[in-house]
């Protein structure tokens, strides 16, 4: 018998290969991702990114650095990793570093939304919300930060599992739960956007508030261009709920489950959805779109505004 000594190269062959079902010899991933795939969405990625970046600055919209912008670095850190990985389909370091960057991503662009649906209900009329834009953003945001911990913490877990050659399902459900509890908070979100639409739609206040000057009677008017940030706004969470079912779907199937091994699912599912979320607020980004242009908008986001600031 002779012993040979493991290189770093060959560990990760045999430990790609230890981890892998019969039939499957290519690594972590069960596949080696598409190159020209990777490419694609890491210069998508980088394009939004700096456009949020510049749009933040231009309209001094700062909420929008820590939320679109971050979601747009942590996808390139994601699917830089993954185009490392269809060069070296065996190494662990970049399956890592996708698998943290591409669960959490999303999670920054939720709490835009969550901030820009608090923005709408000044503008229109927060008697019509059961809860006002401050508290708002503060509930659903403050959510939003412990579910990214919680995937960060399960995403770190499950990276370091599998350099340590141990099982990587704690990490998972950890991930699972931060992703699920997402899930819940978007549903929570939507069901209280609903109400309040509709509330909006048949003027049918929760709670008195005095009107403003510029209102001598009856309720507000939802301009055309608000119309287009709330449609916006609808789909660019649509996009994010997709993403997340199939996400839950993905990590309850298990590591080497058919829905977690097929690359067309994530790349269709996880970045193209995400895509689609993350332009859709360039294209329709609130700076432009939440018009203060208008004077009656001007006085209802500063009554809104003096409201939150005596609560």
């Amino acid at each position: 018998m002779f012993h040979v000594p493991l290189t770093p190269s060959l560990k990760m062959t045999v430990l790609a290969t230890d981890q892998t079902p019969p039939g499957h010899t290519v690594g972590p991933y069960n596949y080696v991702p598409t190159e020209w795939i990777c490419i694609l969405f890491l210069v998508l990625y980088s394009i939004s990114t700096i456009l949020h970046l510049g749009q933040a600055l231009k309209f001094r919209l700062w909420w929008m650095l820590p939320t679109a912008t971050l979601a747009g670095i942590l996808e390139i850190l994601g699917w830089s990793a993954r185009l490392w990985s269809s060069k070296s389909p065996r190494l662990l370091t970049p399956y890592e570093m996708q698998l943290v960057g591409t669960v959490v991503a999303p999670t920054p662009l939720v709490a835009a939304n969550f901030i820009i649906l608090g923005k709408i209900i000044g503008q229109i009329g927060p008697q019509y919300s059961r809860l006002t834009p401050k508290i708002y953003t503060i509930i659903f945001c403050s959510f939003d930060v412990v579910c990214l911990i919680v995937q960060a913490l399960g995403g770190a877990t499950a990276a370091r599992a599998v350099s340590q050659e141990t099982s990587a399902s704690m990490g998972a459900n950890i991930m699972l739960g931060g992703i699920v509890a997402q899930l819940f908070a978007i549903v929570v979100y939507v069901t209280l956007a609903t109400e309040f639409f509709l509330r909006v739609k048949y003027d049918a206040p929760v709670r008195h508030v005095e009107q403003p000057r510029v209102l001598e009677k009856g309720q507000r008017t939802v301009s055309k261009s608000l119309r287009i940030m709330i449609y916006a706004m609808a789909f660019c969470t649509l996009c994010i709920f997709i993403r997340s079912i199939y996400r839950t779907v993905e990590l309850a199937g298990g590591w080497f489950g058919p829905v977690i091994t097929t690359q067309r699912y994530f790349d269709w599912l996880d970045g193209g959805m995400v895509t689609l979320a993350i332009y859709t607020l360039n294209f329709f980004h609130p700076g432009i779109w939440l018009n203060k242009a208008d004077p009656t908008a001007q006085v209802l986001q500063q009554d809104a505004d003096e409201e939150e600031a005596a609560t």
